[in-house]
């Protein structure tokens, strides 16, 4: 019963944590595609396109910061304790985000989002629960799961937004924000009080000298960062401008966006059910596989037409899924003894920092044409599957780097 409640719990306040974040997507390329002349569309007199790409820029950069900490911190202080926080702080900052949007603040929508964003950097301590305190195939299938409640998050968030913004821009970082305090309430219930040792060193002094980022002083570590950074880089692409590509390409509107989005994260969370059964193909290999194939979607939206590139954005999603609970799982197993909040926290760090460079890369490219956007990331992602493919190889042909891949 108590992993039953572990797992519930984790994937609930997953589920809540990415609801939230994803509620701006639908509604942010509308308004500011529009050029409404409001003080949020045109702050300081800069192309709404712009502040539209430095607006998607800010929550990932709190989540890079989160990630990269926030494991860390729950190595140390424990995971229950730290979660209940930062659950409880994220909702706050959602309540902040609808005070901004009624001021029309853009700098104060800024500073909510980057709130939002560093509490939800928790992602990595629901990740470290589950590698920590299970084992085997329950410890993969629990991971892949998670990813499943991160995913239905993407299509909670969006669909959520899409169905309830008519009776007001602020109602859904309302409910957001209930629903997320009402999670970590059940969540407080849920999880065992956790007995932690007395240690010297603040909160501050933890996450400053073993934040995520210290264990690229491992090679084995650096090439996961690099490769897992390019994949990143070309899913960020994906996911934060083909909102923007159906507004460009077909006129979609904020409810049309959350129902093509519902589609690919109905199938993601689908396929993450299933995707961390045991498969006797070497885990890089197989990684390499599917991010080959997430890469062909992504391209399909880039040169595709319309009814392509919405097939293309559906399909997307399922060989995203497997590469999530394949490279987690091999994360866990391999580099266990670097601690798995810290491990945890290096995968949820990259895909931040790759969501940061992005959208800034791509806010300067949908100046030009947003399709450029979305090749691009197309291309990274294809580079990221051959690096894969090579890095397994290496390891096959070398017993002692295969046998010593986790070693410092």
């Amino acid at each position: 019963m108590k992993t039953v409640l572990l797992i519930a719990s984790a994937c609930l306040l997953g589920l809540l944590s990415t609801t939230g974040a994803s509620l701006p997507y639908p509604i942010l390329p509308p308004l500011f595609a529009a050029d409404s002349g409001n003080a949020l569309t045109n702050f300081l007199g800069l192309p709404p396109k712009l502040l539209f790409g430095i607006a998607l820029m800010i929550n990932p950069v709190g989540l890079l910061l989160g990630s990269a900490m926030l494991g860390p911190v729950s190595d140390r202080f424990g995971r229950r304790r730290v979660l209940l926080i930062t659950a409880v702080g994220a909702a706050v900052g959602h309540a902040l985000t609808a005070a901004a949007l009624v001021a029309q603040s853009y700098p104060l929508f800024l500073l909510a989002r980057f709130v939002t964003g560093l509490l939800e950097g928790n992602g990595s301590i629901m990740r470290a629960m589950l590698a920590e305190r299970l084992t085997g195939g329950l410890r993969n299938h629990a991971l892949s799961w998670l990813n499943g409640a991160f995913h239905l998050g993407w299509l909670v968030g969006p669909l959520l937004a899409g169905f309830t913004v008519a009776a007001g821009i602020t109602l859904p970082f309302y409910i957001a924000a209930g629903a997320l305090l009402l999670g970590a309430g059940l969540a407080a219930l849920a999880l065992d009080r956790e007995r932690i040792e007395a240690q010297p060193g603040s909160w501050w002094a933890v996450a400053r000298e073993r934040h995520a980022l210290t264990l690229l002083r491992h090679r084995p570590l650096r090439t996961l960062f690099t490769v897992h950074f390019a994949y990143a880089c070309g899913v960020a692409a994906f996911y934060e401008f083909f909102p923007l590509w159906l507004v460009d390409i077909g006129g979609y509107d904020t409810r049309r966006i959350a129902l093509v989005n519902m589609g690919m994260c109905a199938l993601m969370t689908f396929a993450a059910l299933f995707a961390g059964r045991a498969s006797p193909m070497e885990p890089r290999r197989r990684a390499s596989v599917q991010a080959a194939c997430a890469a062909t979607a992504i391209l399909a939206v880039g040169f595709g037409s319309l009814w392509i590139g919405l097939a293309a954005i559906v399909l997307f999603g399922l060989p995203h899924a497997y590469y999530n609970a394949t490279l987690q799982g091999w994360s866990a197993d391999r580099f266990a003894g670097h601690g798995q909040g810290a491990v945890m926290g290096l995968l949820s760090t990259t895909f931040c920092l790759a969501n940061i460079v992005m959208a800034l890369v791509g806010g300067v490219l949908t100046l030009f044409d947003t399709r450029l956007v979305l090749v691009v990331g197309g291309l990274l992602a294809a580079w990221a599957a051959l690096a894969l493919h090579r890095w397994s190889r290496q390891a096959g042909s070398d017993p002692a780097l295969a046998l010593h891949v986790g070693a410092k």
